[in-house]
């Protein structure tokens, strides 16, 4: 999963295997688009959003949203 720099509208687009799976505006979002995705872990329990072999931050961490 990329997660791409932010918006000059608000957010950050999200993609998976080169495909826009949605835009996020915060860390929950980007967690849930991760298990829409099939990428994360089930519905109960805590996501890491600061593993890099799941999720690739461009222009900024996972602090950086606009």
């Amino acid at each position: 999963m990329i997660v791409h720099p932010p918006s000059a509208t608000g957010g950050r687009r999200v993609t998976v295997r080169g495909q826009i799976v949605g835009l996020a505006h915060g860390r929950g979002e980007v967690a849930s688009l991760l298990r829409a995705a099939g990428l994360g872990p089930g519905p109960q329990e805590v996501v890491e959003l600061n593993r890099p072999e799941l999720i690739e931050w461009r222009g900024g961490d996972l602090d950086t949203w606009g």
